[in-house]
């Protein structure tokens, strides 16, 4: 039990020595981490992990090599990983009959094994350490602090990693001092709306008997696990955050709200929860002073519309997950109307960083209005899908070519939707627009939560609007007019659009609606649910128009537009597609193309379900979508 602040610095200083150790290799043993992120999870590490100790312990290595499961790596379109410390030897791409070789090649004879290195694609050679690999090169982990390094269920290697050295310098403050020192950060809210977080801290310092912290890891932007990854990494950052708040404006209680989606961020979440009630770093009088304050986690349910601060705080108290009109602000009454303050996962990991080492070292760090880093969740149409965490002020170019490492199979870049479906599309245009919160805006997009997904040439601007407006009709919570019903009718008119249906008049419609719903809605869902609509009718009205006059589908998308056709003089007539086709819609003709033998394939328009087996099938390229 750690009751005064020597003690604690007693335990960071052994815990700080313990780490250094592993990493460096001075205790005199080797160490193998396992990325334990849900995606490499999914891909059996926890297998590999098991197999690794079991052969270990066959051949008498268990008291040499330890073996143990990290965060996140980040890189997740190469895990599974497995890492050897001290020599950094990084493996990706990992099977479970990987280990063997592994450990024969590498653990007893110190023989890197080559094929399982990241290999370089642009220059084609092999990279055994971390640093060297491109997509970490342009990185800064604040909030990612410790991800990837240290083991989430092991409060020690947390406080190795500077755990709780935030919440030691904030108890020797006031708590007007420390809202000062994040708002002199220039931390801004990372869950989307970037209100600068010392100000909202401020406007629940005055008296009151209860007051409350909410931490809000309903993650819901579709392709976004940037708060998921932070809960699995290091969940006693975020603690150390949400307990640093609850000093700042006198609360004594604070609630994770987390999505029941996420059982390894709730798990670990739990875990770190206990361990620190258990040092005495979590209850009453915390570090000896007349601080107390107490975790607690509640579970949502998946609504999209319960990461809006009000709708969530309903649902913690046991209501229906709908928003409420603002004000009174949660800052003066929120849970059980008290005052609240609502952050993210993401804002609460930066507060102890900030604490630690000082507003000025944050501040340097960003642009002049958007300090610090953000989490970035890339994915879409680039080579490097994955986490990532980039200064403010980094270019979309440099997100998608350096780090992302451009478009696969050579394809044209096309647009990058930031924000979410509150976000909108930015185009080749803005590949050199520095990303921050208010030039993002200013472009017709947003920063959100943080998700990035890319688009090439094969997407069509149409049928991606559409889907986001799918998603938000079915996430919309359906309290206020505008955006329960603005939002279907956007949808109706989508889907007419793109089935061939739609008129010019609709492009009027959409314009005259979007605005109706941002100007009427009660919440940021429906006030932002046009955001897809507006930014792609601007940067790519000529492909609504083609849907519309042409009948077409520029990307062969949207399947009423769009037909399979079989090149005559390509085809061999192996008769392949036809085996494979469900609706029996193709047959022979009598055109046999010069130097084949036997007479081509067609498909018939009428019965096509355009599944696309037929092309999957042919393996000569005779079959095009126009």
């Amino acid at each position: 039990m750690i009751k005064t602040v020597d003690q604690l610095n007693e335990k960071i200083a052994s815990c700080t020595q313990v780490l250094e150790e592993k990493i460096n290799g001075s205790d005199g043993k080797r160490h193998i981490v396992l990325c334990g992120g849900t995606g490499c999870l999914s891909s059996r590490s926890h297998e590999i992990a098991e197999k690794f100790k079991d052969l270990l312990e066959k051949d008498g290595l268990s008291e040499k090599v330890t073996v143990n499961m990290v965060g996140c790596f980040g890189f997740c379109s190469q895990g599974p990983f497995v890492k050897i410390y001290p020599e950094d030897t990084l493996y990706r791409m990992v099977k479970l009959d990987d280990v063997e070789e592994i450990i024969e090649s590498d653990i007893k004879n110190n023989k890197i094994v080559e094929h399982l290195l990241y290999v370089d694609p642009a220059t084609h050679e092999k990279v055994a350490k971390q640093d060297d690999i491109n997509f970490y090169k342009k990185q800064r982990r604040i909030a990612l602090h410790g991800c990837g390094v240290i083991n989430p269920e092991d409060i020690n290697e947390a406080l190795g990693a500077g755990g709780y050295q935030g919440l030691r310098r904030a108890l020797s403050m006031t708590p007007e001092e420390v809202c000062d020192e994040v708002l002199a950060s220039g931390l801004r809210g990372r869950g989307g709306a970037g209100f600068p977080t010392g100000r909202k801290w401020k406007f629940a310092l005055g008296p009151a008997p209860e007051k409350y912290v909410v931490c809000n890891g309903d993650e819901g932007d579709p392709g976004a696990f940037m708060d998921r990854s932070i809960l699995e990494g290091n969940p006693l950052a975020v603690i150390e955050g949400m307990v640093i708040a609850g000093y700042a404006i006198g609360a004594q209680n604070g609630y994770f709200y987390v999505r029941a989606e996420y059982p390894t961020a709730v798990k670990r979440l739990r875990i770190a929860i206990a361990e620190a009630e258990e040092l005495g770093l979590l209850g009453d009088n915390i570090l000896g002073t007349d601080f107390s304050f107490r975790c607690h986690i509640r579970l949502g349910a998946g609504a999209f519309v319960c990461g809006e601060e009000t709708a969530l705080l309903n649902s913690i108290m046991g209501k229906r997950g709908m928003p409420r009109p603002r004000p009174p602000f949660p800052a003066v009454s929120g849970l059980w109307g008290k005052p609240t303050v609502v952050n993210n996962v993401e804002t609460l990991a930066c507060v102890p960083y900030i604490l630690r080492n000082g507003a000025e070292e944050f501040a340097s760090v960003g642009t002049e209005r958007s300090k610090g880093t953000k989490v970035f969740a890339l994915g879409g149409k680039v080579n490097n899908v994955g986490l990532v965490e980039v200064p403010m002020g980094t270019t979309l170019r440099e997100l998608i070519y350096d780090i992302g490492g451009g478009i696969p199979n050579d394809k044209k870049f096309k647009a990058i939707q930031t924000g979410g479906p509150s976000g909108g599309c930015l185009t080749t245009e803005y590949l050199d627009e520095p990303i921050d919160f208010d030039n993002l805006v200013a472009k017709g997009s947003m920063m959100g939560s943080g998700g990035a997904i890319v688009m090439d040439e094969d997407n069509c601007m149409v049928d991606v609007a559409k889907f986001y407006m799918e998603f938000i009709c079915d996430e919309s919570c359906g309290k206020c007019t505008p955006c329960r019903i603005g939002t279907k009718r956007m949808l109706e008119i989508l889907t007419r659009i793109t089935e061939g249906k739609g008129t010019m008049e609709d492009l009027d419609e959409l314009d005259e609606l979007s605005q109706t719903v941002k100007t009427n809605s009660l919440c940021a869902l429906g006030q932002t649910s046009s955001n897809p609509i507006v930014s792609t009718l601007t940067h790519f009205r000529d492909e609504y128009i083609a849907h519309i006059v042409d009948k077409k589908c520029p990307s062969h998308i949207c399947k009423n537009l769009m037909e399979y056709h079989i090149d005559p003089d390509k085809c061999i007539g192996c008769g392949m597609c036809q085996r494979g086709c469900p609706a029996n819609c193709i047959t022979r003709t009598d055109y046999i193309a010069p130097n084949h033998k036997l007479a081509s394939m067609d498909i018939d328009p009428q019965k096509c379900v355009k599944c696309g087996a037929c092309m999957s099938t042919c393996k000569f390229g005779a079959i095009e979508k126009r």
